[in-house]
């Protein structure tokens, strides 16, 4: 595996919004676990009514939920509780335990759980390192905290050299 493999996510999409739910739930798939910030919602906003919805249909399929976040329980467990997911907060992603309590607490498995989160570095990582497959998701807003914003310039050129690899011969944009 090349170096910046471990920072290409399974699949993209624009939006955790579009993700074929009942496909994946079809094919097996039976656990998620989310990012919240730029995700899900804006950074530090709470849960709204798209999101909200979007936890009620994964229930109607089946699947089991989890927030998996390197935020504090003040921001997670709010957010969790409105989405009657379970959570995992200052998760330290992209460590690899964080990822293994999330599909124990789910009681799925590397074959039927999958990661949707908008960084490479936290999310995306830590979900191959977990051997998951996992969904990037362009960031929903700019608004972010100092230390993320630093990150997405690194970020930018990995995800451009990852569009080329995936035949979009122009390198394409992660919309921030």
């Amino acid at each position: 595996m090349a170096f910046l493999d471990r920072f290409y996510p399974t699949h993209y999409t624009e939006c955790a919004y579009n993700i074929p739910y009942e496909e994946l739930y079809q094919a097996g798939y039976r656990g998620i676990i989310f990012d919240i910030d730029n995700t899900l919602v804006p950074h530090g906003a709470p849960m709204d009514e798209r999101a909200r919805a979007l936890f009620m249909k994964l229930k109607r399929i089946g699947y089991q939920t989890m927030i998996l976040s390197n935020n504090e329980e003040h921001r997670v467990k709010p957010f969790a509780d409105a989405a009657q997911s379970a959570y995992v907060h200052k998760a330290n992603k992209p460590a690899l335990k964080p990822y293994l309590r999330a599909m124990e607490k789910m009681e799925t498995d590397r074959a039927t759980t999958f990661y949707v989160g908008d960084q490479l570095f936290t999310d995306i990582w830590g979900a191959n390192r977990a051997g998951i497959m996992s969904y990037r998701v362009i960031p929903i807003d700019g608004m972010e905290d100092l230390h993320i914003k630093l990150k997405r310039h690194p970020e930018k050129l990995i995800w451009r050299r990852y569009l080329k690899k995936m035949g979009n011969k122009d390198g394409g944009s992660d919309g921030r």
